[in-house]
């Protein structure tokens, strides 16, 4: 059977622009049927049509990935099925952004020495990279967080009952388990609320 060529794109999150990866596999001209695309992180290799395309590769095959970091994030993961694709499955590699990795040229040792090295520093630099973003990250929510931003869903709206039996909760009248009963929730989530109740954040009880 004639060699096939392929085309493997990532990215992270739905928001992210695909089109520059989609143009380059056009102008490689790889068949549209034979080119999968993840809506996912880097961090492992876990994702539905990278494992489809694995599995459809065979020995001579051409894949196409713009970039290093498009193909992964972790720089032992990275490593590891590049060995899958180039020894195991015996297909060829062409990272587009980094002519040096491209299987198809430098099967001497040599060629084999650079590739590899440049394949270390890149696979090193992406997951460099996905540190520093999430490290970023964790620094904006903490700076939002201490500017009094909520994350998550908004919670539902008390009962209007609420009022009601948390007072007599508090006046021992009642226990925990009855008032959370008569308010249609969990114990749990009854002294949960009762918390944001007694600072005010849902309206601070009539005392």
């Amino acid at each position: 059977m004639p060699s096939k060529i392929y085309g493997y794109i990532r990215v992270s999150s739905a928001d992210q622009n695909e089109d520059r990866q989609y143009r380059a596999m056009r102008e490689r001209a790889v068949p549209k049927e034979n080119i999968f695309a993840d809506q996912q992180s880097g961090k492992d290799f876990k994702r539905p049509q990278y494992q489809k395309m694995v599995n459809r590769l065979r020995p001579g095959d051409l894949l196409y990935i713009l970039s290093i970091d498009r193909l992964g994030r972790n720089y032992h993961e990275i490593q590891n099925q590049w060995r899958v694709l180039t020894k195991d499955k015996e297909v060829d590699v062409c990272v587009l952004d980094m002519p040096l990795l491209d299987t198809r040229r430098g099967k001497d040792l040599m060629g084999a020495f650079i590739a590899d090295l440049v394949l270390q520093i890149l696979s090193f630099v992406a997951q460099n990279e996905r540190e520093n973003i999430r490290k970023r990250q964790a620094q904006g929510i903490a700076a939002a967080k201490a500017r009094g931003v909520r994350f998550g869903r908004p919670p539902r709206p008390l009962p209007e009952n609420y009022s009601a039996a948390y007072r007599r909760w508090k006046d021992g009248l009642i226990t925990g388990t009855a008032a959370a009963r008569e308010c249609g929730m969990p114990l749990s989530t009854f002294r949960y609320r009762a918390e944001s109740f007694e600072k005010g954040d849902e309206g601070r009880p009539n005392l």
